[in-house]
């Protein structure tokens, strides 16, 4: 089947999870910013959510949508380093024209999958899997709220690791969002600059306001332990 074997079929699989992907990053985002403004709010999100039939449906295509992603990425370089043979051992300047994210994009991607496994180990783990197991934590597992505020607050290591998470996102998503759409072959010469123009806007938006969103956690709790010592001392 060409859609599995050759490089065109898999870079097609590859741009339309990727832009999926993006899909699911937006409404994750949407959420994240309601615990901003109201943890109720945010809380009531998870609770709807839970272990519904849908939620865990849309868990287990997020999951899938993530592993072919990564794998047909891995197929792809393994792939193209054959085509470059011995030429992959020169050491030669980056093109001109070349972006650095274009060179170095399963690197970004190795470092963005190390970030999932660090989140799903901090969030979905205390949060869907243990309702699903009935494991006893620290919260209660729709009380999402208490989970953000609880990992982000003063704890500086936390908030570093998110950060460096954030920053690989956003270098992966300004070449992989125009790249997916050149795959697609929705552009032209008009609309191929516009495209990565809207590829940096969208990746600034999604993973600046991620880093926003950690940073207002992170001194919200930093102000808080302070206010707590002046009135211990």
């Amino acid at each position: 089947m060409w859609l599995l074997n050759s490089s065109i079929g898999r870079k097609l699989i590859m741009s339309i999870s990727g832009l999926f992907l993006i899909l699911f990053l937006l409404f994750h985002l949407c959420m994240n910013v309601a615990a901003v403004f109201s943890g109720d709010a945010y809380n009531m999100i998870c609770s709807f959510l839970g272990t519904n039939w849908y939620a865990l449906l849309g868990t287990l295509v997020l999951a899938a949508g993530v592993v072919v992603h990564f794998a047909y990425a891995i197929m792809l370089t393994l792939q193209n380093r054959r085509a470059r043979g011995n030429d992959r051992y020169a050491l030669n300047a980056r093109p001109k024209g070349v972006e650095w994210a274009s060179q170095n994009m399963f690197v970004l991607g190795v470092i963005i999958i190390l970030g999932l496994i660090l989140h799903f180990t901090h969030f979905w783990y205390n949060m869907m899997f243990a309702e699903l197991a009935g494991i006893e934590g620290l919260f209660e597992p729709a009380d999402g709220a208490a989970f953000i505020t609880y990992f982000f607050q003063g704890n500086i290591v936390n908030t570093v690791l998110y950060l460096v998470w954030f920053a690989a996102l956003w270098f992966h998503l300004t070449h992989g969002f125009w790249s997916a759409i050149q795959t697609l072959g929705w552009n032209n010469n008009v609309w191929m600059n516009r495209w990565e123009c809207i590829s940096k806007w969208v990746a600034t938006i999604i993973c600046g306001a991620f880093a926003i969103i950690t940073i207002i956690f992170y001194l919200n709790g930093a102000g808080a332990s302070c206010c707590s010592l002046i009135l211990v001392d």
